[in-house]
């Protein structure tokens, strides 16, 4: 048996025992140890079913084998043509077996910080990054996922210059980390009177989202500005010194929020900005100092790494890092993004697996 698949039945054999302890009348008595014991278990779940079904696999395959010693030519052939398949099974099972081992990524489960910004190409720049927005917003609202905008700053004809928003929900940042980076797009602005077609672009920052045990700030290390807000806004928001802007001393780091009537609103939205910023720099060099980061490149959130382009003439979208093309560039402004992510996510897996010699 090879090291991983030692490896793996370790891991099937600790399943079955704490499926057995959770049977046992006295653990099932003791809330507190029972729930420690099933959430052990549901974390190792899918591995030691992969692993079940390999050695079922295994044992069918061994068994059909066997029948290619058989004096039936008619039995000889269907063993062929089933040894075949079950050695495409055990390929894929393998394959997954390796995938489940590798490390994953302690935030992958976080909520998300977002920052979209607008770039180069001016007004038409941030008419773009609007659209991005509402594009992440219809993606959100498609996984029953919870969006609360926490900063933005308008252009005058429709446009955002920027905006921060935080999305919630299980997974939020596994599912939207690979969106790291600059969006561009190619086609006639509105105020292009020749029809010449321009490229803008906008960058996207995606940040997990940082709880206090995460990211402890020193107050001293702070300077908080109050100011009066401007821009459209509710009732009071222009007439009251409700705006709030956080200087991080140490790292040079300014967080404005102005949204809310509240200056401590604006403080508290102001603080989860920072958390956010201050964790991303802090798992940098964590990664930095092992030599090597979790992901891959596709991952690494480089803002200035282009990796997507969105052709309106065309109606073509294309991701740079994977060479994907669509042709349905409606349906993907309109939030349709989840045949980009799993192949991002497949892609990222594999050379992860390739990284590590599975």
């Amino acid at each position: 048996m090879s090291t991983i698949l030692a490896q793996v039945a370790k891991v099937a054999a600790r399943y079955d025992d704490l499926t057995h302890q959770m049977a046992d009348p006295a653990v099932a008595a003791d809330f507190t140890r029972l729930n420690e014991i099933d959430r052990e278990r549901q974390e190792i779940e899918e591995l030691a079913q992969t692993y079940q079904r390999y050695r079922s696999v295994q044992r069918q395959l061994q068994e059909s084998q066997l029948l290619l010693d058989d004096s039936d030519p008619g039995l000889r052939e269907l063993a062929e043509l089933e040894i075949t398949v079950l050695e495409e099974d055990l390929a894929a099972l393998d394959r997954q077996m390796k995938a489940l081992l590798l490390p994953k990524d302690p935030r992958d489960e976080k909520n998300v910080i977002m920052e979209i910004r607008a770039g180069t190409g001016g007004e038409e720049a941030g008419l773009f990054a609007a659209e991005l927005y509402r594009m992440y917003l219809r993606w959100a609202e498609s996984h029953r996922y919870k969006v609360e905008e926490l900063s933005r700053n308008d252009t005058g004809i429709g446009g955002i210059k920027e905006v921060v928003l935080a999305i919630k929900g299980k997974g939020a940042y596994s599912k939207l980390k690979y969106e790291s980076g600059v969006h561009r797009v190619q086609r006639v602005p509105v105020t292009e009177s020749a029809g010449r077609i321009h490229t803008s672009a906008a960058t996207v920052a995606v940040l997990p989202e940082a709880d206090e045990i995460d990211v402890q700030i020193n107050e001293n290390e702070i300077r908080i500005d109050i100011f009066r807000s401007s821009g459209p806004g509710g009732q009071s928001v222009n007439t009251t010194d409700s705006a709030v802007r956080l200087t991080h001393l140490p790292t040079g780091i300014v967080i404005s929020c102005q949204d809310e009537k509240s200056q401590l609103q604006n403080k508290l939205k102001a603080m989860r900005i920072l958390r956010a910023r201050l964790f991303e720099i802090e798992e940098q060099k964590r990664m930095e100092a092992e030599g090597a980061a979790r992901r891959s490149q596709i991952g690494s959130g480089d803002r200035s790494e282009k990796i997507r382009t969105y052709n309106f003439p065309q109606s073509r979208v294309t991701d740079h890092r994977i060479n994907k093309t669509v042709y349905q560039l409606d349906a993907v402004m309109d939030g349709d993004l989840d045949e980009f992510i799993e192949e991002l996510a497949a892609y990222d897996q594999a050379e992860r697996l390739q990284a590590v010699g599975a």
